[in-house]
């Protein structure tokens, strides 16, 4: 082990003793906001930073070269930010609405050259000219700004000093405003279109830190989309692309700092 990470290593565990001292030692048990969770409603707001890639299904035709798969995706990370808005039911569930917007930037790879042997047409696709393929045919780099508005049930347990640990699960609508689903231009002029309005499934797991005058929560949470993202090609473009791709779903794990 390396001086620096031995460094790193001693300075992170003092400061989490630090930490630990100041949140669980006997004397400060349960007097920091104590009233705090028995508020029907409570407000406040989270930022995260993500790390997302696509859930790809082939096409068995156009998407595979025997046993090779023809498209690939490149896993990115980004960030985002929300507001939180929390409805107690009992002392044990609440009920979350977190609206955010979050950024996103994925890559596609089509190493899909090989279809030129389906030119001549199937029973998918009409016959088309092959293109040689150039880099920027094969990549695509997709931006996405992604309104999600996610509703969840969280069940916690009680107050262990200054701490309570909790788990949530619920579903979310997703808007992409850069989803090019409009758009008449395809891939074949480097358009990558995807759907605008989506579906997902959330669940997440975190501690609630109590202090003087705010709680913080690192949580950990992962949120999948239900629904298939691709928009076919316009039906004249080869099956470089769109046509290589059965199923298409964004897959994200998200470290998320709430402040209420």
């Amino acid at each position: 082990m390396n001086k620096f990470l031995l460094k790193a290593l001693v300075l992170a565990s003092v400061n989490i003793a630090v930490f630990a001292d100041a949140q669980f030692r006997t004397r400060n048990r349960m007097d920091k906001l104590e009233e705090f969770d028995q508020q029907t409603f409570s407000w406040g707001f989270y930022l995260n930073g993500n790390r997302l890639d696509y859930r790809i299904v082939l096409n068995p035709r156009y998407g595979m070269n025997g046993n090779q798969n023809l498209v690939s995706s490149k896993e990115s990370y980004s960030f985002g930010a929300g507001l939180i808005g929390k409805w107690r039911l009992n002392d044990y569930l609440d009920l979350r609405l977190e609206p955010g917007l979050q950024f996103a930037q994925r890559q596609l790879t089509f190493n899909t050259q090989s279809n030129d042997q389906y030119a001549a047409g199937t029973l998918t696709n009409d016959p088309f000219v092959p293109i040689p393929l150039t880099e920027d045919d094969k990549v695509r780099d997709i931006k996405s700004t992604l309104v999600d508005i996610p509703v969840m049930l969280e069940f916690h347990g009680m107050r262990w000093y200054n701490s309570r640990p909790y788990i949530a699960a619920g579903v979310n609508y997703i808007v992409n405003l850069q989803s090019n689903s409009d758009s008449e231009d395809d891939n074949l002029q480097q358009i990558f279109r995807s759907t605008t309005h989506n579906f997902a499934w959330s669940a997440e797991m975190g501690i609630q830190f109590y202090f003087n005058k705010f709680k913080l929560t690192p949580a950990i949470r992962g949120t999948f989309f239900m629904n298939n993202e691709k928009v076919a090609d316009n039906a004249t473009t080869p099956p470089y692309w769109a046509s290589a791709v059965s199923t298409l779903q964004t897959r994200a794990i998200m470290f998320v700092l709430k402040f209420e």
